[in-house]
Order: structure tokens, then C-alpha cells, then sequence
């Protein structure tokens, strides 16, 4: 039983998508702190206001805060334009630099008119039928 279980954890997928949460977790700071830190003061100062969390609508006596809802959305699109352009797209133009489609190598052999066996491009006769080749 403990040896199926240790199996599984070394198994080359399950440490992998450790190392990425782990740095996901990492990373979120980061993207946090830049939109709280940066962007959003950015945004409130070109907007006029920082958040919308005030708005709210009463009804009935009870409080629907659409301004929170809000500022997530605003967040979202703000994180997720930051993962793209800061992430996926610089990420993408790097490995489209790297893996260069590899052109087919020449082909090292030609067909013999005569007797259509494959020989070698430098022969002058075919090896199969003893025909010269062009």
C-alpha cells in the first residue's frame, strides 16, 4: 500500500503540478501588488475614483452591493489583461522563436528511369540494373 502511494507522488505529473502551484501561489503576489499598487491608483487617478464599493442599492431594506461586484470585474480584467500581455504573449513569441519549424533534409537518393530502384545521388549508373543515370 505505502508503495503504490509513494508511486504516485513521484509520479512526474503530480510533482509538476506542485511546482506550479507553488508558484502560481508566487506569482499571485505579484500580479496582485501590481494591480492594487500600480494599475488601480493609475486607474483612479485618470477615473476619479479608486473603487466602486460605495455603490450599493437598497431595496426592501436590504443592501445589494453592486459596487463590489464591480471592482471584481474590473479586477479580473485587469489581472488577466496583466497575464497576458506580461505572460502568455511574451511567452508565446519566445517559443515560437525557439522551436523554428525544421525544414525535411534534401532527399539522398533519386529513382533509376529504367528500372525504378532507389540509388544514391552521386552514382552514375544504377546499381540494380547497371543503366546509366542522367
Amino acid at each position: 500500500m505505502l508503495k503504490g502511494f509513494r508511486d504516485f507522488i513521484l509520479r512526474g505529473n503530480v510533482m509538476d503540478l506542485a511546482v506550479a502551484v507553488i508558484l502560481g501561489a508566487a506569482f499571485n503576489g505579484i500580479v496582485t501588488s501590481l494591480v492594487n499598487d500600480m494599475l488601480t491608483p493609475l486607474i483612479s487617478a485618470v477615473g476619479g475614483k479608486p473603487d466602486f464599493s460605495a455603490f450599493v442599492l437598497n431595496l426592501h431594506g436590504g443592501h445589494i452591493r453592486y459596487g463590489n461586484f464591480l471592482n471584481a470585474i474590473i479586477n479580473f480584467l485587469i489581472i488577466a489583461s496583466v497575464i497576458y500581455f506580461g505572460v502568455v504573449l511574451p511567452m508565446n513569441r519566445l517559443m515560437a522563436r525557439i522551436k523554428h519549424p525544421t525544414p525535411p533534409p534534401p532527399p539522398a537518393t533519386k529513382a533509376c528511369a529504367e528500372c525504378l530502384s532507389d540509388i544514391p545521388l552521386a552514382a552514375r549508373r544504377c546499381s540494380h540494373c547497371a543503366q546509366p543515370v542522367a
